[in-house]
């Protein structure tokens, strides 16, 4: 076991070494801590909400986009106007 960490508490042999005091205080510290589990439980879980919802809304877009583009038939049809050759002008 490590010198910087303290022995784990047997609550059934080491019962009368441990102050009711003490008690009442990790009871207090465990009560906070569960607490504060289910506040990051509930974080977690709109993050992840919003992120699929961006995540959808940003795949969907680019679906759009890409549905809209190949149903364009504007340039298909567009046709380069024939090149004409005219003559100099000639002064008389």
């Amino acid at each position: 076991m490590d010198k910087d960490q303290m022995p784990k508490v047997n609550w059934t042999t080491d019962n009368d070494k441990i102050n009711p005091n003490n008690i009442l205080l990790m009871q207090e510290i465990e009560k906070k801590n569960a607490e504060r589990v289910k506040q990051l439980i509930k974080l977690r879980r709109s993050n992840n909400t919003l992120g699929g919802l961006l995540g959808i809304a940003v795949l969907s877009i680019y679906i759009y986009t890409i549905y809209t583009v190949k149903q364009e038939k504007f340039l298909d049809d567009f046709k380069e106007p024939e090149k004409e050759i005219i003559p100099p002008k000639t002064t008389s």
